[in-house]
């Protein structure tokens, strides 16, 4: 079976991986580029292009050397050693299900989380295909609990990070004067936590395992030589007072504008290297089992190309169809400027910085939405649009269901056909 359908199941496999990719692109890329987009600090184009490069240096640098065939342990598939043809089917239908799924959720413009789509669909393949009892529940409540603890946690930094932009800046009798002082240390802190995201995230796959300890005196170093980067670059600015008059901050939210533009580089290249094993996993599980002839490996060998065909998908789905996405969380939740477009963003870096610390499954998009919140809730309730909220949990509890469901579909629809 796998012998006689091989190239078509590997050409099914890049077909679907590629659109699930896409999909990515299209729902996720937004967590790194909603937050700068909405707070006017670089335009949509500007966003794109930002985007393109460092998601795809992301993908390609650090997604992954060896990507695990089966998604953070979520599957036990010692009982298929008879049967590969059943994993194949599986991956082939988790990668349709949650390229459809991202697509109707980018439609809409519901922020929702890659990771936990391509879960559901996992899990919806593994109850019919294999058994109930072959999905490690233990792993899916931890999933679950991730939905109210990441937001939780963005949301409270976010509110104190803001907080103590009002309280060192904003507040103050000489904000001008005060953010050229304080916004460089702003500037080392997002450079020291996107080194360490960067760090324990992508640059394991790519064979380079360092200590605890060398990891933060890089992330130091980083932050220093970001910060210096970004010190030259504001006295470089030029500042109108009278432009003070309508809108009391428009100096000083200039001045935030330039760290938006590293926070927005720095958490493309964190998703990129982060979340291009959702679209790959699976296809390289594919081609892992065909190229064996039927043997299913726990970790695959990953071939260049499909990083390229990965890295792509999430660049062409960005292009294409991401400005829905990226118009919900950058402005449809609450108002940002740039400064608080950074708290959000440097919040939403910081707990993935703990979450990999800690082996917290946590969403990008949940974490970043839950310090959009944060932010919000910092200039009091009203500043926030519940209805917008409320839809996007609906969408996030909907989500692993519909993965799940649809997997199940393209799973016996697949099997039909080939056997």
């Amino acid at each position: 079976m796998i012998m006689e359908y091989g190239m078509i199941f590997i050409a099914l496999a890049c077909v679907f991986g590629f659109f699930m990719a896409w999909g990515v692109g299209a729902n996720d890329v937004a967590n790194a580029m909603g937050t700068s987009v909405g707070s006017k600090a670089i335009t949509i184009k500007q966003a794109i292009i930002i985007a393109t490069i460092f998601e795809f240096a992301g993908a390609f640098l650090a997604g992954g050397q060896v990507t695990a065939t089966i998604r953070k342990g979520i599957i036990d598939t010692t009982s298929m050693a008879g049967s590969p043809e059943i994993m194949v089917y599986g991956m082939l239908a988790s990668l349709l299900a949650a390229g459809i799924w991202l697509m109707v959720a980018s439609r809409w413009g519901w922020p929702v989380s890659t990771t936990h789509t391509i879960v559901g669909a996992l899990v919806g393949f593994a109850i019919v295909g294999i058994g109930v009892d072959a999905v490690k529940w233990g792993k899916i409540g931890t999933i679950v609990s991730s939905w109210v603890v990441s937001p939780l946690l963005a949301g409270s930094i976010a509110y104190a990070l803001f907080m103590s932009v009002q309280k060192l800046i904003l507040g103050t009798a000489d904000p001008l004067k005060n953010a050229k002082r304080y916004v460089p240390l702003y500037i080392f802190a997002v450079g020291f936590i996107i080194a360490l995201v960067t760090m324990m995230k992508g640059l394991k796959h790519v064979g380079i395992n360092l200590s605890g300890g060398e990891n933060i005196l890089i992330a130091i170093l980083s932050g220093f030589v970001v910060m210096f980067i970004g010190k030259y670059f504001i006295s470089r600015l030029k500042f109108d007072p009278s432009a003070d008059k309508d809108f009391h901050f428009t100096n000083v939210e200039k001045i935030f504008a330039i760290l938006m533009m590293v926070t927005a580089c720095a958490m493309a290249f964190a998703h990129g290297s982060n979340d291009v094993a959702n679209a790959i996993g699976p296809l390289a599980a594919v081609i892992s089992i065909v190229n064996s002839g039927g043997e299913l490996a726990q970790k695959s060998p990953l071939p260049v190309w499909v990083l390229l065909l990965g890295g792509g998908g999430i660049v062409i789905g960005l292009v294409t169809y991401g400005h829905k996405v990226i118009a919900t969380v950058g402005t449809s939740i609450t108002e940002l400027t740039p400064s608080r477009g950074f708290a959000a963003t440097l919040a939403a870096a910081t707990t993935v910085v703990i979450a990999s610390g800690t082996g917290l499954p946590i969403s990008t998009t949940h974490t970043l939405v839950g310090a959009v919140l944060g932010v919000g809730l910092a200039r009091g309730i009203a500043s926030l649009n519940l209805n917008v909220i409320r839809t996007i949990f609906m969408s996030w509890v909907i989500t692993l269901p519909a993965g799940a469901i649809l997997s199940i579909i393209f799973f016996f629809i697949l099997k039909a056909i080939f056997s």
